[in-house]
C-alpha cells in the first residue's frame, strides 16, 4: 500500500485547505524574508524542493531568479505551470520524489518551506533528502528550511481543531502523539454538505537540536536556527523552526 504522501487524492482533496488564497497571498512577504537569509542576487539559481502549486517558485521567478521547483504531485505542478504561463514567468518544474532528486552542484541556494519534511517512516530517508539538498548546492551555498518545530508544537498542541475552507467545507483536524514525540499522526475529516472525506498523515517532528544535528550529519558545515522566517530567536516565543544551513 502506498504511503499517505504518495496518494494524489490526498493532495487534491486538501488543496484548498493547504493552499487557500490567504496563504497564496502571503508568498510575497515570505519570499522577502527567505531572500534575507539566502543573500543571493537576482539571476542566481534556486531550488524549491516540494514546491507544491508554486507559490514561492513563482514569486522568486518574478524577482528575477532562475527557479527549479520540484514536487511529486502532478496536479500541483500543472497548476504552477498554468500560473507561470499566465504571468509570463519562466520556471523549471520537475516531478520527482524528494528522496531521488539531486542536481549535483547545480544551484546557488535551496528552500524547503511549509513543513515539507519528515514525511517518511524511516528517519534515514529524511537524511537522504538532506544529503540530496547538500549535493545540489554549490560550495558555500545556503539552504533555508521552515517547519513546525517540536518545541513549538508541544507548547500549543491541541487534540482537535475545526477550520473552514474557501469552498465552504469544514475540516476537523485530530492529532495524536506517537513514539515518544518522534512523530505526530493527524486525521483530517473534510465535510461539505453530505460529502465526508477522511485523510490520515504522519509526520516526523524535529526539535531545533535534532534538525541541526541532522543537517550537519548530511554534510552541511554550519546551521543557524530561528523562530520564524523573519529571523526571531528560536526560544519560548518561536512560531516556527527555521534552519539556515551552508
Amino acid at each position: 500500500m502506498s504511503e499517505w504522501f504518495e496518494r494524489d487524492a490526498f493532495w487534491e482533496d486538501n488543496a484548498r485547505f493547504l493552499f487557500g488564497e490567504d496563504r497564496m497571498e502571503r508568498a510575497s512577504s515570505e519570499v522577502g524574508h527567505i531572500l534575507e537569509h539566502l543573500r543571493l542576487a537576482p539571476g542566481a539559481a534556486i531550488l524549491d524542493l516540494c514546491c507544491g502549486p508554486g507559490r514561492h517558485s513563482l514569486e522568486l521567478a518574478r524577482r528575477g531568479f532562475r527557479v527549479t521547483g520540484v514536487d511529486r504531485t502532478e496536479s500541483y505542478l500543472e497548476l504552477a505551470r498554468a500560473r507561470a504561463e499566465e504571468r509570463g514567468l519562466e520556471v523549471e518544474l520537475v516531478r520527482s520524489d524528494m528522496r531521488e532528486f539531486a542536481r549535483p552542484g547545480g544551484v546557488d541556494g535551496a528552500i524547503n518551506i511549509y513543513t515539507s519534511f519528515g514525511y517518511f517512516e524511516e528517519e534515514r530517508d529524511d537524511l537522504r533528502v538532506l544529503q540530496n539538498l547538500r549535493e545540489s548546492l554549490r560550495p558555500g551555498a545556503p539552504l533555508v528550511m521552515d517547519l513546525m518545530g517540536k518545541e513549538v508544537l508541544a507548547r500549543k498542541f491541541r487534540e482537535r481543531d475545526w477550520s473552514a475552507t474557501e469552498d465552504g467545507a469544514l475540516v476537523l483536524e485530530e492529532r495524536r502523539i506517537l513514539e515518544g514525540w518522534s512523530r505526530v499522526e493527524s486525521t483530517w475529516t473534510r465535510i461539505r454538505g453530505t460529502e465526508r472525506r477522511e485523510s490520515r498523515l504522519t509526520v516526523r517532528v524535529y526539535s531545533a537540536v535534532e534538525l541541526g544535528k541532522a543537517l550537519l550529519s548530511a554534510g552541511f558545515s554550519s546551521v543557524e536556527l530561528f523562530g520564524d522566517l523573519e529571523g526571531i530567536p528560536y526560544d519560548h516565543e518561536a512560531r516556527r523552526l527555521v534552519a539556515v544551513a551552508r
